[in-house]
């Protein structure tokens, strides 16, 4: 099991991005979906939650700017990045609890990162 991140990417302030991640390998099902940032010399912090039946939860720094959403059957979940400013600058990080198939229980994955820079 693995998770792939892309859609990272150079914006200008006040532009938008749109980040997906894609679940892949021999899965059973997937529960909450998320994505975190880490900005250089800060603490990874959570940016937003999706569960399985959609509902969401944000960090206060993004409300209204920032939409998760997923897609159950193609084991993917996106953030639409608007309004976006130089303090959202960070590595983005996608985030899963997954039960493989065959295991009787879940686990935490981890995608790669991809570089957000909100810059003029």
């Amino acid at each position: 099991v693995q998770l792939q991140a892309s859609g990272g990417g150079l914006v200008q302030p006040g532009g938008s991005l749109r980040l997906s991640c894609a679940a892949s390998g021999s899965i059973f099902s997937i529960n909450a979906m998320s994505w975190y940032r880490q900005a250089p010399g800060k603490k990874r912090e959570l940016v937003a939650t999706i569960t399985p039946g959609g509902s969401t939860n944000y960090a206060d720094s993004v409300k209204g700017r920032f939409t998760i959403s997923r897609d159950n059957a193609k084991n993917t979940v996106y953030l639409q990045m608007n309004s976006l400013k130089p303090g959202d600058t960070a590595v983005y990080y996608c985030n899963a609890d997954i039960k493989p198939s065959g295991s009787y229980s879940a686990y935490n994955y981890w995608g790669q990162g991809t570089q957000v820079t909100v810059s003029s």
